[in-house]
Formats: structure tokens, C-alpha cells, sequence
């Protein structure tokens, strides 16, 4: 029985540690790609086509999403600048309800953008979904991401592994209080996110046929 017990804690040991290595590794893999992210557009070069990220605009309780509200006001600053003619608001429309597409849309047009100058992907449910499909969907090769660093990050390592030459705008974060556990997920989506791309080979839940933008 001892000699059990000795064995089961040496393999939880050997576990535990090879998790941890496992979510290093795909942390610093993933955070290696801020180097094609910029706080700024001036330091962006132009594109044709930007990429908005979704998120829900509201939290429970009827707050305000300020990672939302953020990535709204970017994205419209990159529009504006000239640094992209059109931009795909990429996100979730599981029900008739729950339309993050839409909802972006009517925001940036609030903000200025053309009507006929966002386009609206409402497969989006994962970033990497929204990512190969601005590529095989909407024939995209090249673009910009708009979104917090730390999404950037992940959007971009998935494009580039994809053959898109994506870089990333990086909308202002929120505070570590306010986005405490949103940073934590992060931490086991890049693993998730690496499993995909190099093990799985990962497939976005719904492709079709192309949109030409």
C-alpha cells in the first residue's frame, strides 16, 4: 500500500509539473506576438480590412463592458485615421436575442464609420473562428486587430500561424481589479489556444462561402 501511494504521489508530481511547463511554455509562445501589437495607429501600417473582436457591451447587473467600450473607441480611431477602409465586427449572434455583431456595428457607425464600411461576421464565437474566417471567408491575407493586448496577442499568433500578416491595436486595457478574472481565463486560453493550432488542428465552427468586402 505504501509503495501505491509513494507511486501516486510521484505521478501526481510528475502531472502537476508537467501543467505547469505545458502553460508556461504556451503563455510566453503566445505573449512573444506583442511584438506585432502597437498602442498607438500612427505606428500601424495601412490595411484594407481591420477586424474587430466582439464582446458583450453590458455586464450582469447592467454595467457597462469597458473592454467593449474600449475596443469601440480604437477601432474608430483606426477608421478615421485612414489606416483601414473597412472593418469586419467579428462575434457571437448565438440567438436572436445576443447579436455582438450588430450591436458593434450600430456603435462604430454612432462614432462616424459608413454603414457600408463595417461588416458584420456573425459566426464569431471564438477568436480563433473570427480569425480564419476573416482569411477564408472574407479573403483577407493581411490585416489589423483590434482588441486588448493580451486578446491581441492570441488573435495575432493565430493569424500568422494561418498565413495572415496580422498585426494588432491594442485598445485601452481596464484596471487589474476590474479585470481580474478575465486576465486569469487568459492564462488557460493561450493553452487552449496552442492546443489548437499545433495539435489539433482546430477548425472554426462554421465556414461557408467567401464574402467579397
Amino acid at each position: 500500500m505504501k509503495k501505491l501511494h509513494k507511486r501516486l504521489a510521484v505521478w501526481t508530481a510528475a502531472f502537476a509539473l508537467t501543467l505547469l511547463i505545458s502553460i508556461t511554455a504556451a503563455n510566453l509562445l503566445i505573449s512573444s506576438y506583442a511584438q506585432y501589437t502597437f498602442d498607438s495607429v500612427s505606428e500601424l501600417n495601412p490595411v484594407h480590412c481591420a477586424i474587430l473582436l466582439g464582446t458583450s457591451k453590458w455586464l450582469r447587473g447592467g454595467r457597462k463592458n469597458m473592454y467593449y467600450h474600449y475596443r469601440i473607441l480604437a477601432a474608430a480611431e483606426l477608421y478615421k485615421s485612414g489606416k483601414c477602409k473597412k472593418i469586419i465586427v467579428s462575434g457571437d449572434n448565438g440567438t436572436m436575442q445576443y447579436n455582438e455583431p450588430m450591436t458593434m456595428k450600430r456603435d462604430l457607425i454612432a462614432l462616424g464609420v459608413k454603414w457600408d464600411d463595417v461588416i458584420c461576421d456573425y459566426a464569431g464565437f471564438r477568436t480563433l473562428d473570427s480569425i480564419i474566417r476573416f482569411k477564408e471567408i472574407f479573403g483577407q491575407n493581411k490585416g489589423i486587430v483590434v482588441s486588448q493586448q493580451f486578446h491581441n496577442t492570441r488573435a495575432v499568433y493565430i493569424g500568422r500561424s494561418h498565413g495572415i500578416e496580422l498585426s494588432g491595436l491594442n485598445a485601452r486595457d481596464v484596471s487589474a481589479y476590474y479585470g481580474f478574472k478575465t486576465k486569469l481565463r487568459e492564462v488557460f486560453s493561450k493553452v487552449m489556444c496552442v492546443l489548437d493550432v499545433e495539435i489539433l488542428h482546430t477548425n472554426p465552427k462554421f465556414l461557408g462561402e467567401r464574402i467579397s468586402i
